[in-house]
């Protein structure tokens, strides 16, 4: 990030009321529903903490899940076992605050979630995103991630945790 500092950590009992990515279902979930799912465990939620002000200026959401395995492209599956699904990380959402837009706050919170899969002891193939809309798209195909072998229209894609830390790290 280039203006200011922040820390990344679980959202925890914080004040979320000035956070707007711009986005309404993005915004939606983390001012009504994101507590919810953490209690439930369905979903754990990270949040980008403004070291200046302790405002909140991005969030990401990971969740277990897996990846049939023919939606992953063919030179990968030959190198797996014949498992019907694979396991995997989702980023459920990922949303940076329109005032801390430009500032690499993204790509710096998708290395987080991937430090933090690869750093449990729980075993995952991959993280998987379904990007909202094309700019999203464009944004996880620069960090590496690819499409599924999906239906048609899909946005969903992945990329192996194998080396992913220093991948994501040089964009």
């Amino acid at each position: 990030m280039k203006d200011s500092s922040f820390r990344i950590e679980p959202l925890g009992n914080r004040h979320r009321g000035l956070f707007c990515c711009g986005v309404k279902v993005l915004d939606r979930y983390f001012h009504r529903q994101v507590s919810q799912d953490i209690r439930r465990r369905l979903t754990a939620c990270y949040v980008a903490i403004c070291g200046d002000s302790d405002r909140i200026c991005a969030y990401y959401t990971l969740s277990a899940c897996h990846i049939p395995l023919p939606d992953l492209p063919a030179d990968i599956t030959r190198k797996l076992p014949a498992y019907p699904t694979i396991p995997a990380v989702r980023i459920g959402r990922l949303a940076v605050d329109q005032d801390f837009r430009g500032q690499g706050l993204g790509s710096a919170l998708l290395v987080d979630a991937a430090r933090r899969v690869i750093e449990s002891d729980i075993a995952a193939f991959a993280l998987i995103v379904d990007a909202k809309d094309e700019g999203a798209v464009a944004f996880y195909e620069h960090h590496g991630f690819s499409r599924l072998n999906v239906v048609a229209g899909a946005q969903t894609l992945f990329i192996a945790l194998k080396g992913i830390t220093a991948r994501l790290e040089s964009k």
